[in-house]
């Protein structure tokens, strides 16, 4: 059986190079920690000619209503989804945006940045609780440590908006 044929005994309509594309964007969101529907939402409205709504993402992805939502709620937030004209329709529709800079800038804005100030008072906590430390030479240990991830977190802080303006968002 070849995967067309699969595809269609598992009840999806996703030719096989639908399901291929969907397959890269599952790839790319594991590896930056986001749940995998994100990446089968993303991927099927970027691989899809036409604008779809929640019903046709539950549909052809077999995914609950629920994660569906959620899931197109969060990439509106991202900044990779937004609404399509519905054509007289009363259903909302959805199609990705291609733009990379505005993908990545709202991945950095809306998942990196928070990650990074809350990460900076952390170590300023941190910081504090490696003083409390008896032992000399694990305190300093601890303090070199902490002090290393606080310039990590700066560098990070100074580079974030770099790559924001290098891609014009």
């Amino acid at each position: 059986m070849d995967a067309t044929e699969h595809a269609v005994e598992n009840g999806t309509d996703l030719s096989v190079l639908e399901r291929q594309v969907i397959d890269v964007f599952v790839d790319g969101v594991k590896v930056i920690g986001l749940p995998k529907s994100l990446g089968e939402i993303y991927g099927l409205l970027f691989v899809s000619r036409n604008a779809l709504s929640l019903d046709d993402v539950v549909q052809k992805l077999r995914l609950s209503k629920g994660s569906a939502s959620q899931g197109l709620r969060m990439l509106r937030e991202l900044g990779a989804v937004k609404e399509a004209e519905a054509n007289g329709s009363r259903r909302t529709l959805y199609e990705p945006d291609v733009d990379l800079r505005r993908l990545v800038g709202g991945f950095i804005r809306e998942q990196v940045r928070p990650h990074l100030e809350s990460g900076k008072d952390k170590v300023g906590k941190l910081m504090n609780t490696a003083e409390d430390e008896e032992d000399r030479e694990l305190r300093k240990f601890y303090r070199d440590r902490l002090e290393k991830l606080d310039a990590w977190m700066n560098r990070g802080r100074v580079v974030l908006p770099l790559i924001q303006r290098m891609l014009g968002e």
